[in-house]
């Protein structure tokens, strides 16, 4: 159970990437009380944490309804991961997410803001979501169903402490230091994309041949 652990923490920790949005954060709470933030980091790790949960246990029954196999969902989340993954070796990744004047605005106006952008798309994104669909259909006896949430659960509270962290760790880090490790993060992500994406290529060839 220690391996499936740190095997599904580390491959959820880097799909999500919460270093990555880090900056943005710091951005939409620029000018914000101490409370809002520890307030908004909060309350996006729980919306990270209801949504990944759902994904788990109900996203295999909206496969079914949209007649999707697990095979194919291994091909498609793989190339959605190993993109995101690319994107961040190429450093590319925070201009993705990064949010433009209008949107930034957009942002403030709504109420909460820890549903969306942070929470959807930014952490609990399509690869994040495909992978956690893919984990229910390898891991489902009791045992494995309880370390995979608590797996999500410790991403989601390191998550928490990074965003209520987030002022110090761009002055610790610096952009340079972000992109860094982001980069390094995202070879990690594409070499975890790959293995989706040659595991559900090769059940396909499988059933041709």
């Amino acid at each position: 159970m220690v391996e499936l652990f740190l095997y599904i923490f580390g491959a959820l920790f880097s799909v999500m990437n919460p270093l990555g949005t880090v900056p943005i954060f710091v951005s939409l709470t620029e000018g914000e009380t101490k409370s809002y933030i520890n307030k908004t980091s909060f309350l996006t790790s729980i919306n990270v944490f209801v949504i990944l949960v759902i994904s788990f246990f109900i996203g295999k029954y909206v496969l079914a309804f949209f007649g999707i196999s697990l095979n194919a969902l291994k091909v498609a989340g793989g190339l959605v991961i190993a993109s995101s993954g690319f994107a961040l070796l190429k450093g590319e990744f925070s201009k993705n997410r990064g949010m433009n004047k209008e949107r930034k605005k957009a942002a403030h106006e709504r109420e909460r803001i820890s549903l969306t952008p942070l929470a959807i798309p930014m952490m609990a994104g399509p690869g994040s979501i495909s992978l956690l669909i893919s984990l229910n259909e390898e891991f489902n006896n009791t045992s494995q169903i309880i370390t995979t949430l608590f797996a999500v659960l410790i991403v989601c509270v390191i998550c928490y402490v990074m965003l209520r962290s987030s002022q110090y760790i761009v002055k610790a880090l610096g952009s340079n230091g972000i992109n860094s490790i982001s980069r390094i993060i995202g070879f990690i992500v594409i070499a975890l994309g790959i293995e989706y994406f040659w595991a559900g290529l090769s059940e396909f060839i499988k059933t041709v041949l």
